[in-house]
């Protein structure tokens, strides 16, 4: 605990969907009577919520969504620091950030040390290219809102330039995608959508656009059941989707991408949805206990093997008892662990226990743009129920209103839903630059 003439200091790294829900209602809650100093660190300047990335990279999603972290926090009475952190020393309670540079390389901010009393660590994930050759020079990822903007630029540039420019033998855009996760197939329905509006808006006659994804495993969504997975599968077949199952990729090249079987899947654009884990850098955290995938080891409170220290959201390997499993990396688990933490935390100052984290899963969704939403939930009340079309679709746009709630409250996630609508009667449907 902070000094009695000090007010404790609570660090969090990481403005994901469970950062920037924790830093919000803490804030509101200690900063804004002063009993607490809350600090949101983060490498980015504006949070989207991360199962939105698909959208962002497909140039569909509204730029309203995007959130400014310093007018987050200037609302709800926490401090935001642009800065990506590298290191910690747990005996002097410090944390180490990087110095940001300005995109010539320039120095714009300097190395600098943090102090904290509490400190959680919610950095999210990056995808695991397995060290399979060629994926990190060759591959394009959705990890972050710069990857996704960078990736909607390359697909519009790529776009033109195939169907545009001096493609005389009207060879179409290849795009390929690694991974039949919900990224995965999220992204190759919305490229689909994009595709069309491209040709509609007057780029080509047709689309002439080549999706395939590539997957290890014989079915597509193993977090669903075989049933909605199979519906899923005959969906993006009828958008002629080129489905490659039980394909293991072992290497990946400036043309294409090579399966274990031997054939070469040539593709213009690639993307890696392949599986996750945490930053690099988690391994070597002064000596903090972490899995094979870089995960920082919880308890059922959610504590590391520091007293000081919490993690939660894809950084964090959390127990699931009576599971062969952890926690898995949801966005439902994320929200649920900040609201558990919350708890903690204003218990922590008031020297009051920690609470137990337990998960409540609400089941899978994943969504198919305007084509159709599968999934299915999960409660106590109903037992376990498929979903699809329609209704899923609200279902699925419920969990981001959710977060919305968490973030704004429910006036102004009101306020946000309906300006929208309107801009989505006014603005394009998808971004051209």
């Amino acid at each position: 605990m902070a000094d009695n003439n000090e007010k404790h200091k609570i660090v969090i790294v990481g403005g994901g969907a469970a950062g920037l829900e924790l830093a919000t209602r803490l804030g509101n809650k200690l900063g804004k009577k002063g009993l607490a100093e809350i600090m949101l660190l983060d490498a980015s300047s504006t949070h989207i919520w991360k199962p939105l990335l698909h959208e962002v990279a497909a140039g569909t999603l509204g730029e309203t969504e995007e959130i400014e972290y310093l007018n987050q926090a200037h609302r709800n009475h926490f401090r935001f620091r642009l800065g990506r952190m590298e290191g910690l020393n747990r005996r002097k309670k410090e944390i180490y950030v990087s110095p940001t540079l300005g995109d010539k390389g320039e120095e714009l901010i300097p190395r600098r040390t943090f102090s904290y009393d509490t400190l959680v660590m919610s950095v999210g994930s990056v995808s695991n290219t397995f060290n399979i050759k060629g994926v990190a020079e060759h591959c394009m990822f959705l990890d972050t809102t710069s990857q996704a903007f960078k990736f909607q630029k390359q697909l519009v540039e790529a776009y033109m330039k195939s169907h545009a420019g001096s493609n005389t033998d009207n060879k179409p855009l290849s795009i390929a995608i690694v991974g039949a996760g919900a990224t995965g197939v999220e992204l190759s329905a919305q490229l689909h959508e994009v595709t069309d509006l491209l040709a509609v808006y007057g780029l080509d006659e047709s689309s002439n656009v080549k999706l395939t994804i590539i997957e290890a495993a014989t079915q597509l969504l193993p977090a669903l059941p075989s049933k909605l997975a199979i519906a899923t599968q005959q969906q993006l077949i009828k958008l002629g989707i080129d489905l490659k199952m039980g394909r293991r990729v072992v290497e990946v090249t400036k043309e294409g991408i090579k399966t274990h079987d031997g054939e070469m899947i040539e593709a213009d654009l690639k993307v890696w949805a392949a599986g996750i884990k945490a930053p690099d850098w988690m391994k070597q955290l002064d000596r903090l206990e972490t899995n094979h995938i870089n995960q920082l080891m919880v308890d059922q409170t959610l504590k590391t093997s520091d007293d000081a220290i919490f993690a939660m959201g894809d950084c964090a390997a959390c127990p699931w008892p009576d599971h062969d499993e952890n926690v898995p990396p949801r966005a439902q688990a994320a929200h649920q662990q900040a609201s558990t933490l919350y708890k903690t935390l204003v218990n922590r100052l008031n020297g009051r226990p920690p609470v137990n984290y337990v998960y409540r899963d609400y089941g899978s969704l994943v969504s198919l743009g305007k084509y159709t939403t599968v999934g299915n939930l999960m409660g106590n009340l109903m037992g376990s129920v498929s979903v699809g079309g329609f209704i899923a679709r609200v279902v699925y746009l419920s969990l981001y209103k959710m977060h919305q709630v968490a973030i704004h409250g429910y006036f102004r996630t009101a306020m946000l839903t309906l300006s929208n609508l309107f801009r989505r009667s006014a603005h394009a449907k998808i971004k051209m630059h």
